[in-house]
């Protein structure tokens, strides 16, 4: 008989994907956004400027810009966002939004999406930051929130194959004025760009008020996107522009049809803006979307069911409102005040064994320095604030961590730049560690390590575990906001300038 190595080569030549790793097609675990990976073999460090222990790396942006996009891996693809700094046409210079596809095997440019950016208020698409949101894939289409607030469908193979849906991306790639009207010729587009195969645009159809930058990560359920919609405050920091605005909108994703919103009318409680993006789960015995508004508060709605009447309102069967003694009106007042206010949610809640665990508090920016993490109960139904705490565990002033959930510990970062391990059955402490920098990023479990990257550039890897083992730490030269991903064997940590990817 032949060896099991034998058999397991013959295999491999025969069925190449069968030794296969996973892909990561969207930002966080399908679909409970747990930042963990079954992934094994991947690197504890590398280093950079030998490029020891790295397969590729590709520049993203030029020194002194930053991209804040997580990578996405699907299908021998990997997609991640950044600026236009480097721009890889020579016919659109500028600040723009951009999107690469590039090949997981060699880095190279497959396709690009290239946005004109926003040109009506500074503060509906900031400068230089590029897009922001992850894309989430599914088979041959990969779904994406522009710079702009358009919700795009984009053919995963890019112009390559012919244009298979809208015809009108030169138009939507030209850049125009604060009127509207097109600056210079549409462009000739060609085998490295983008294809749009439908477009939604949130700001237009749902009539948000965006600010700072889009960033959300798209849901799918059946067939149907459900995404949050970055409706915020305008320029004042004090002021709801758009208070009837949805906070959480489903649409088809065959069409882009507006199907559901959330009707809730979150509106005049958004202290910042609407960044968290929706998670699924089990909750109240029930499949659930549940969603962190602006006004910190755990939303569970049930999924949409199909009608044929016009924008249906979701149906919200169970809520937590994580901060219940915050102020919930005239929140604008409360701006820069750094002892009290309302509080927010920037990363996702995390459904899991029965419990939803999820970390926020006081706005980075301009809110109260008060950050925690909290695990909840799902069971029940209705207003569950008072019956469903389990435990909270005090953070340092504030935090944008999704937290990453695994062998019964929690893992979350905070503004002190301290990142935390707490025990995820009763919230008592582990350890936590002192990093060289604030964490904008998440932390992402895989392989027995959790990898965690800072604003200052450095890449930290500690063992998984109850007591701190410390196994490395590589200085990257540049911001870090993405949360690293492990795909198909290969780690892959983005920073403001570069994307490299981590792996024998």
């Amino acid at each position: 008989m032949p060896s099991i190595h034998r058999y397991l080569t013959l295999l491999f030549l025969v069925f190449p994907w069968v030794l296969r790793g996973a892909d990561r097609p969207q930002f966080g675990d399908a679909w409970s956004r747990n930042m963990t990976s079954a992934e094994r073999g991947l690197s504890a460090t590398f280093n950079p400027t030998n490029q020891a222990g790295i397969r590729w790396s590709v520049p993203l942006g030029a020194s002194g810009t930053e991209s804040h996009s997580t990578p996405v891996i699907a299908n021998g693809r990997v997609y991640i966002g950044t600026n236009n700094e480097l721009p890889r046409d020579p016919r659109r210079t500028g600040d723009r939004g951009v999107l690469l596809c590039l090949s997981e095997k060699t880095g190279e440019l497959e396709w690009q999406l290239v946005v004109p950016k926003r040109e009506q208020d500074i503060y509906h698409d900031w400068p230089k930051s590029g897009i922001s949101s992850p894309v989430t894939v599914e088979g041959n289409r990969a779904y994406l929130v522009d710079n702009r607030g358009v919700v795009l469908c984009l053919d995963v193979r890019g112009l390559v194959n012919g244009n298979q849906g809208e015809t009108g991306e030169s138009a939507y790639y030209t850049p125009k004025n604060t009127n509207g009207i097109p600056v210079g010729e549409a462009l000739c587009l060609g085998a490295l760009d983008a294809d749009i195969l439908w477009s939604f645009d949130l700001t237009r159809e749902c009539q948000i008020w965006s600010h700072d930058a889009a960033h959300s990560s798209v849901l799918i359920q059946g067939d149907y996107l459900y995404l949050n919609t970055g409706n915020g405050v305008d320029s004042t920091h004090r002021l709801i522009h758009r208070p009837e605005a949805p906070s959480l909108v489903v649409l088809d994703k065959r069409t882009g049809r507006w199907v559901a919103h959330d009707g809730l009318r979150i509106g005049p409680r958004i202290f910042h803006c609407t960044w968290s993006s929706p998670s699924l789960g089990r909750v109240g015995g029930r499949s659930t979307v549940l969603f962190a508004g602006g006004d910190g508060v755990l939303y569970g709605f049930e999924p949409y069911k199909a009608s044929r009447s016009g924008v249906s309102l979701l149906e919200n069967p169970w809520r937590f409102d994580c901060d219940p003694e915050g102020p919930k009106s005239s929140v604008g007042s409360y701006l820069n005040n750094r002892r009290e206010g309302p509080s927010n949610i920037y990363g996702m809640p995390v459904v899991t064994g029965g419990r939803i665990y999820v970390a926020g508090g006081g706005d980075w920016f301009w809110g109260k320095n008060e950050a925690w993490i909290k695990c909840i109960d799902t069971r029940g139904s209705g207003d569950r604030t008072r019956t469903n705490l389990l435990w909270t565990y005090a953070l340092g002033r504030h935090t944008m961590s999704t937290p990453a959930v695994a062998n019964g510990l929690v893992f979350a970062a905070d503004s002190m730049r301290t990142i935390h391990c707490v025990d995820a059955a009763t919230g008592a402490g582990l350890w936590s560690h002192e990093l060289d920098g604030e964490v904008w990023a998440s932390a992402l479990v895989a392989d027995g390590k959790v990898y965690i990257g800072t604003r200052r550039g450095g890449f930290w890897t500690f063992a998984l575990g109850r007591q701190k083992k410390v196994l490395g730490m590589v200085q990257l030269g540049s911001p870090i906001s993405a949360t690293a991903v492990a795909a198909n064997g290969v780690l892959y940590v983005g920073t403001g300038t570069r994307l490299y990817a981590v792996g024998k």
